[in-house]
């Protein structure tokens, strides 16, 4: 019997402890090796799929206009996408929370006495920690996406929205089929090592009561559910098993069937530099009569959890246009340094850093949006053009010090507020507004230079400490000036 790990994720990560978990990833040469190649592979790939800069900014821009009508639209989307599948016999649910989407999930599957799920990837099941919930009631989930599989053994975490095992390297993933795989005989031929886990998976879709699966694009004008996937497990999760049920964050409806090709083509080539991949799903409804295959059941699980908060403020809603293609993670400074699990969240990396706060209030992620360079290459790679660095800045402001004249669009502002460094930049704003006290400071610090402490705090830890300047900028200006009148 394999000895997996029930779904039940035993590697405790929490935002919070940010610093820590970035200094650890820091200090393990393998994992920033293991991420370094990965990196630079899929970037290479992104790279070749928009050859022509042309394309890609047509591509982009008709993207983000397609998603921003979507988003516009909204609340009367979502009103037809619900009424469209239940035409279609599909049973839509709503759910404002975690605990609400999991109590139904839970409540379809004791209708059923289901005992084992089979699950697709879905990232949203991620974010209401799905298995370990349903373990309490004792159901069991396993995932079938082949990274999802191999970090569910081991008890770990997904480190990346579109290849959760990305953080592995072939050796390590033999090492954890040794460990809890009966029967294995260690390996590093990919192409073996695929096949074990496809060998294991397989015959596990004709045990499961209930399949699971995420929504790339959920369709309002049909009532219909796209998923996107490269392994086939996809299928069949949604066909073999009697029930399906869907769930996705209420972002994902979009307005016409039109609308999904231009999407399709800007999430594979962002994601992974295919043109397309290998199974593209279109589910429009339960198994009907003379139908050989399919679910007898489907259910569509619609989850808020904090989108409705970033959907009402203007600027936010931005965060929603995204549509999971993981390529601001894959060329961002930070994040291919210090991998996904650092950042303690569902959702890592600079689209993370934006949605993580609707989702858990800056009291817990302050840490993250700061996170940052500000380089500007998540923004430039952006399939659907959201302007991540300035919604970083934004978020930054508001843990230090929220707007007055504004309701709140997110909790646990002012988070990160300082008495000191407020009390530091008043002092500085004063001394600039008076000329006189600005250049006595400046000219005091140049003469104390030589005493200036080499140590503080933070900034040091890996960098020298600079000293101010033997002269200021208002002596260099007068010297120059003088020079040119002699």
């Amino acid at each position: 019997m394999d000895k997996a790990n029930n779904g039940v994720h035993i590697q405790e990560l929490a935002p919070e402890h940010f610093h820590d978990q970035s200094k650890a990833a820091l200090a393990d040469p393998q994992l920033r090796q293991n991420f370094r190649g990965a990196m630079d592979y899929l970037k290479d790939k992104r790279k070749t799929a928009f050859s022509d800069p042309a394309e890609e900014k047509r591509i982009r821009d008709l993207s983000e206009a397609i998603r921003q009508r979507s988003l516009s639209k909204l609340p009367d989307l979502l009103e037809q996408l619900e009424s469209n599948c239940i035409k279609n016999g599909i049973q839509v649910h709503w759910a404002e929370t975690t605990e609400q989407a999991n109590s139904i999930i839970a409540g379809i599957a004791g209708q059923h006495n289901a005992k084992n799920i089979i699950k697709g990837k879905s990232m949203v099941s991620e974010e209401i920690e799905l298995n370990h919930e349903m373990e309490k009631l004792g159901i069991e989930c396993l995932e079938s996406d082949m990274g999802e599989y191999i970090v569910q053994l081991d008890g770990d975490k997904p480190s990346h929205i579109i290849m959760p095992a990305i953080h592995k390297n072939k050796q390590e993933v033999s090492d954890t089929f040794e460990k809890h795989l009966d029967d294995f005989t260690p390996t590093i031929d990919v192409d073996q090592l695929i096949k074990t886990g496809r060998t294991r998976l397989r015959k596990k879709f004709h045990d499961a009561d209930i399949g699971l699966s995420g929504v790339n694009f959920a369709v309002a004008e049909t009532g219909t559910l796209c998923l996107v996937e490269n392994e086939g497990n996809g299928r069949m999760c949604t066909t073999v098993p009697n029930v399906h049920i869907a769930i996705t964050g209420i972002e994902k409806v979009v307005e016409f069937l039109s609308d999904v090709p231009p999407l399709y083509s800007a999430l594979t080539r962002s994601a992974t530099g295919q043109a397309i991949t290998t199974y593209f799903n279109m589910i429009s409804s339960p198994r009907r009569a003379g139908e050989l295959d399919g679910p007898e059941e489907v259910h569509l699980v619609l989850l808020d959890n904090g989108r409705s908060q970033a959907f009402a403020d203007e600027e936010m809603r931005q965060t929603l246009q995204c549509i999971r293609c993981g390529a601001c993670m894959n060329h961002c400074p930070v994040y291919t340094r210090i991998g996904g699990h650092a950042y303690g969240t569902t959702y890592p990396g600079p689209i993370g850093q934006i949605i993580s706060p609707h989702m858990m209030g800056l009291d817990d992620t302050k840490d993250l949006v700061t996170a940052s360079s500000l380089c500007g290459a998540c923004g430039e790679v952006c399939p659907v053009n959201i302007p991540i660095p300035e919604m970083l800045q934004r978020l930054r402001q508001e843990a230090k010090n929220p707007p007055k004249n504004n309701s709140p669009a997110i909790k646990g502002q002012a988070a990160a507020a300082s008495k000191i460094e407020l009390l530091a930049m008043k002092g500085f704003a004063f001394a600039a507004s008076h000329p006189s006290l600005y250049h006595l400071g400046s000219w005091s610090a140049t003469k104390m230079r030589s005493f200036m402490p080499s140590n503080i705090g933070a900034w040091t830890q890996c960098r020298t400490a600079p000293k101010p300047a033997g002269k200021t900028l208002h002596q260099l200006i007068k010297a120059r000036k003088q020079g040119q009148k002699s």
